[in-house]
């Protein structure tokens, strides 16, 4: 995976090693524990003999090398992503090691800030994404709560277009979660209703990641963060709402914490959000 340059071939790999994960935890936790960093004390000559296969930064390649030319290939190995942060040791493989917890966040922000769900692209163009972005905010967000002492978790890091990206996805679900009005398309649709309930279940997972990871960075927003974000456009009243909706009522607490700091950026946005969404108006 680490070296081919084949797509053809790395999809493939990547369609195995997918399996295989899925269907044997103990398989993948050989495959991490293989590739665990070795003991700082341990002899080079050993070290270089045992040529140690660590999964991530394979895995981190073979998805450098297929983004471009394949989306089901990227979809493949950033599930297998997914796969390792089930386990804690797969959390560990990715971010015990900084540079490989980097690479990994920084991959993985870039996929999702500049090149699925942009904002010139149709919201419909989310079912084709639907699945690949579940997985990549599964691991950013696993990355993210790890709590790991890492430069670039450090909320002051953390890109305010990641959380654009996130409420961007969380309305174009939205759209595609829309019925159709005219009649003519509601029949059709009726005919695909196995299909629609399929795009909703994987709509409903995206969603519901989304929002996790959103109201994980929005609880640890700085008043600093909120104001640039305004500045920039990264957040406004449209975007807000769109955030409000998805988080309430699960994610209340985490809702009014942001208003309040909202409160001492801009007022009147503040209270724009509070007439949109009165359930909050007594918390603050």
């Amino acid at each position: 995976m680490s070296s081919s340059t084949n797509v053809d071939l790395l999809v493939k790999v990547g369609e195995v090693v997918d399996k295989l994960f899925d269907l044997d935890e103990k398989l993948m936790l050989e495959w991490i524990g293989n590739g665990a960093v070795q003991p700082l004390d341990q002899p080079q000559e050993e070290s270089e003999e045992q040529q140690v296969f660590r999964i991530v930064p394979c895995v981190l390649e073979a998805a450098k090398q297929v983004r471009s030319e394949n989306l089901e290939g990227l979809d493949v190995y950033m599930h297998i992503l997914q796969l390792l942060t089930t386990v804690d040791d797969g959390i560990q493989a990715i971010v015990q090691c900084p540079d490989t917890g980097k690479d990994t966040w920084n991959l993985l922000c870039d996929l999702v800030c500049h090149e699925f769900c942009q904002p010139d692209d149709p919201p419909i163009i989310l079912q084709e994404q639907k699945t690949v972005l579940a997985s990549i905010f599964s691991v950013l967000s696993a990355i993210y709560g790890s709590q790991a002492e890492q430069e670039y978790l450090k909320i002051e890091n953390v890109d305010l277009p990641l959380i654009d990206s996130l409420i961007r996805v969380l309305q174009n679900v939205e759209q595609c979660q829309k019925k159709p009005e005219n009649s003519a398309e509601s029949n059709a649709e009726e005919t695909k209703k196995s299909d629609l309930t399929q795009h909703d279940f994987h709509l409903k997972i995206l969603k519901d990641i989304s929002c996790e990871f959103l109201s994980n960075i929005f609880q640890v927003l700085t008043k600093d963060m909120v104001a640039k974000g305004l500045k920039e456009g990264l957040l406004n009243k449209q975007k807000c709402c769109c955030a409000f909706q998805n988080l309430l009522p699960f994610y209340s607490p985490v809702v009014e914490d942001f208003l309040k700091i909202l409160h001492e950026v801009d007022k009147t946005l503040a209270g724009n959000l509070e007439e949109s969404f009165p359930s909050l108006k007594v918390q603050t």
